[in-house]
């Protein structure tokens, strides 16, 4: 691995991206060092029979100020700006439509008073009504939301999170991995299946070392997810204890998906969407027929993720099949059969779905995006303070390390530009 660069950049997500991009916009050489086979960390697009399926991010929350809309256009990806699927319920089905007018209030009141307690204990299942009616509905919805049960969410954190919300959800028909993975400037080197192995520090910047060789900058963006820095893949400099604990108290949820193909004609509402049961922390949200595929998807958080995890991908399909059976009817399982699962928990290189700030702990997503020693600066979603879970959040992040790292390396070296650690005489070996 040879060659000198100003910046190596640890991670290949959106974060990792976005740091790049703005590293090119600055004329500064950059080396990205991607874990696993493939660009996206969490977004990704993978095609099964001809649909382009997202198995991690989906939607292009807040739209209208989401960076990757401006991204997409310029790159000539069509945005879809029409409503969501979870606008339009799927018509015909068995459902208790005062029931889910019930829950949906319930989940509202429980968000509202999210903010007495954000002032208090700090923790969101201390906002459930005692013995109420609908809190394993909100359960679901927090599930889905933040990964987790209420017990492990920081009211803080999610109020922050929802009041920074334009809710404007929009849709990449090509998908949105596809998207981020298409991004990367194609000044930046790229190594694919390398992960990083150790970071020190140098007199001039940062050493990285890899299976492939040792390579010197004069600094390191850290975009890997906070499972993976908190869990120690990576060693690091002595004295960066603190950033750990940080990431350690920001863990990434619980959230998958199940795929099912439409085997044969159904009456299935194109664009549509359903809730499972009401009364279930487990329940799954289904959007059914996107871009008129043939296609169901559940969407599983919390204790319904935690079925796939910790049973395998065929205890979440038998699980979605006796759910849609109950909403279609008995007859719905030979006209459907199962296509894809996630299993992001299960992935040693991410380990989860997003972060997710424990009680009393919102104020580590500024502790965690602190640069250190000003040679290794962090960014992922994980470090956006009300953009977190999303990857324009990841994308925004990488683009503000990636200005910390080249006003270092300025303020080092008189040099803004491409060459500015390679004036100062490092070498890259390997």
């Amino acid at each position: 691995m040879g060659n000198m660069f100003d910046v190596i950049i640890v991670g290949g997500g959106a974060a990792g991206i976005g740091a790049a991009r703005r590293l090119a916009v600055h004329g500064s050489s950059a080396l990205l060092l991607e874990a696993s086979s493939r660009l996206g960390g969490r977004a990704y697009t993978q095609d099964f029979g001809g649909y382009p399926l997202d198995l991690g991010c989906e939607w292009l929350h807040s739209g209208d100020r989401n960076t990757w809309v401006g991204i997409a256009e310029a790159s000539g990806f069509p945005v879809d700006r029409g409503d969501p699927p979870w606008s339009k319920a799927h018509p015909g089905i068995v459902q208790d439509e005062e029931g889910q007018e019930a829950a949906q209030r319930a989940f509202g009141d429980w968000e509202e008073r999210l903010r007495t307690v954000a002032a208090g204990s700090d923790q969101a299942s201390d906002a459930l009504e005692p013995g109420g009616t609908w809190n394993a509905y909100v359960r679901a919805i927090a599930g889905f939301m933040s990964g987790v049960a209420p017990e492990g969410i920081s009211a803080t954190d999610y109020l922050a999170y929802d009041e920074a919300s334009t809710s404007r959800n929009w849709h990449l028909p090509l998908g949105y991995g596809t998207l981020v993975a298409a991004s990367l400037p194609s000044s930046t080197t790229l190594r694919l299946a390398t992960p990083a192995q150790r970071i020190d520090l140098t007199a001039d910047g940062v050493s990285v070392t890899t299976r492939a060789g040792v390579v010197r900058a004069g600094a390191a963006i850290l975009t890997v997810s906070t499972a993976v820095l908190a869990g120690g893949a990576i060693q690091l400099p002595a004295g960066i204890d603190p950033w750990r604990e940080a990431a350690a108290n920001l863990p990434l949820g619980r959230n998958e998906k199940v795929f099912l193909e439409i085997g044969r004609d159904a009456a299935f509402e194109p664009g549509s969407y359903a809730y499972g049961n009401l009364h279930d922390p487990r329940a799954a949200a289904y959007s059914i027929r996107s871009n008129g595929w043939p296609v169901i998807e559940a969407f599983l958080g919390g204790d319904g993720a935690r079925i796939v995890e910790e049973e395998g991908p065929a205890a979440g399909f038998a699980f979605v099949l006796a759910e849609l059976g109950a909403l279609f009817g008995s007859d719905v399982a030979s006209a459907i059969r199962p296509l894809a699962a996630t299993s992001w928990s299960r992935m040693a290189s991410i380990g989860g779905a997003y972060s997710c700030a424990l009680p009393g702990r919102s104020g580590e997503r500024a502790r965690l995006a602190r640069p250190f020693e000003d040679r290794i600066f962090f960014a992922g979603e994980a470090t956006h303070p009300f953009d977190f879970t999303t990857a324009h959040g990841a994308h925004d992040s990488g683009q503000r390390a990636a200005d910390e790292a080249m006003a270092a390396l300025k303020d080092r070296h008189g040099l803004g530009r491409r060459g500015a650690f390679a004036a100062a005489g490092a070498q890259a070996v390997g």
